[in-house]
């Protein structure tokens, strides 16, 4: 029987290019930088997808170490990805979103090395934002409401 749970989330939009989103109680600021519009008040969509990856590989590392007996003393991933802006400014015909994303993990670890890339190779299996990224979703616009 499937367990599936539905996560939520809203966005609001401010003054600017300015959004407050929210997630349960929980509150996030995105904007632009200032070269894009923005008053450099959060991190941009695309800059808070990154993170939500690196965070998200995070989580799973510190879950799934001890089922593979890693000892983690530090966990850090730097993520970057490339992103054509001619594509959201509607400039040519490139795809607005990323077309490459690269990340690094940082391991402090007294573990085997060995143990410590088997331990890598799961936890990039199973990082749901990671795989949100890497294969197709079913994204649509569920509804308009027009108030």
């Amino acid at each position: 029987m499937p367990n599936v749970q539905t996560f939520k989330a809203t966005a609001h939009l401010q003054d600017g290019v300015r959004v407050v989103t929210k997630a349960r109680q929980f509150e996030l600021i995105i904007d632009e930088p200032q070269s894009l519009g923005g008053t450099d008040t959060g991190m941009n969509p695309v800059e808070a997808l990154l993170a939500s990856l690196g965070a998200c590989q995070s989580i799973v590392a510190r879950v799934y170490a001890p089922k593979f007996e890693v000892e983690l003393e530090d966990f850090r991933v730097e993520v970057e990805g490339d992103l054509d802006l001619d594509g959201f400014f509607n400039r040519s015909e490139v795809r607005p979103g990323y077309s490459d994303i690269r990340y690094t993990f940082y391991i402090k670890s007294s573990s085997p090395a060995e143990r410590i890339e088997q331990f890598v190779q799961f936890l990039e299996s199973k990082c749901p934002v990671g795989d949100t990224l890497a294969a197709p979703v079913n994204l649509k616009l569920n509804r308009i409401v027009i108030e």
